[in-house]
C-alpha cells in the first residue's frame, strides 16, 4: 500500500510510472522508513520518496539498491 503522501506524490510528479514500477519503488520506501523508523505519514517519508522515485527515474531499479542508497544519504 502505497503511502498517503507518497502516492500523492507521485501523482503530481509522476504519473507515467506503471504499478510494477510503483510496486518497486513502494517496498523500495518500505525498506527506508523501516531502516530509518520513519512514520509513513511524515515529512521525512515524503522527502525520502522523492528521492527513491528520483533514482528510480535515472536508472537504480533495483529495489535493494534503491533503499541503500536513499538510507545512506539520509541516516547512520
Amino acid at each position: 500500500m502505497i503511502p498517503t503522501k507518497f502516492g500523492g506524490y507521485v501523482r503530481r510528479h509522476f504519473d507515467h510510472l506503471d504499478s510494477n514500477d510503483l510496486n518497486i519503488c513502494q517496498r523500495a520506501l518500505d525498506r527506508v522508513l523501516a531502516k530509518l523508523n520513519f512514520a509513513k505519514d511524515s515529512e521525512e517519508a515524503e522527502q525520502a520518496a522523492a528521492v527513491v522515485i528520483h533514482l528510480y527515474q535515472r536508472g537504480v531499479r533495483d529495489e535493494v539498491r534503491l533503499a541503500v542508497l536513499v538510507s545512506a544519504a539520509r541516516g547512520p
